[in-house]
């Protein structure tokens, strides 16, 4: 009896310990000026040169519904090289899913490309980085993927 009491305790502690963690992934209090954080991962991460890309294309480039996109700064090399930089801010929680499945047909598509002509351009493809919290989506695909992350874990992703 007393292995069964022990047993349902632990169960329950164990429980009550998942309940105490917190996913920021869905963090509606977070708040990003995603300019700046577009900027600061153009600045700290990637070594190639960057052009902004016109905030009314990111929706075709993403495979996103314009009516989930709130706003938007992306970067992307001229093509010789598969770095590219996006952060987009959905209109509600809901989008954030839709945004990532975007990002991630995006790069699977970019991979698939580079593939035929710059093995290494696709291997780099293969480390982007996709990650969201409350209505904030970002890809990286750069050099300095450790930068990146501790960047983005900075700003609450």
């Amino acid at each position: 009896m007393r292995k069964i009491t022990a047993v349902i305790c632990a169960a329950a502690l164990a429980f009550s310990l998942t309940a105490c963690g917190s996913d920021t992934k869905n963090d509606e209090t977070v708040t990003i000026e995603i300019s700046e954080l577009a900027e600061a991962l153009l600045e700290t991460v990637t070594s190639d040169s960057l052009s902004e890309t016109a905030s009314s294309l990111v929706p075709s480039i993403y495979y996103l519904d314009e009516e989930n996109v709130a706003s938007a700064v992306a970067y992307a090399s001229s093509g010789a090289t598969s770095c590219e930089i996006a952060v987009i801010e959905s209109t509600d929680t809901d989008g954030t899913a839709d945004v990532e499945s975007g990002m991630q047909t995006r790069v699977d598509n970019q991979i698939e490309l580079y593939t035929s002509y710059n093995e290494s351009e696709a291997a780099r493809l293969e480390t982007a980085i996709i990650k969201s919290t409350g209505v904030y989506t970002v890809l990286c695909v750069c050099d300095d993927t450790d930068a990146a992350e501790e960047l983005l874990e900075s700003y609450g992703f």
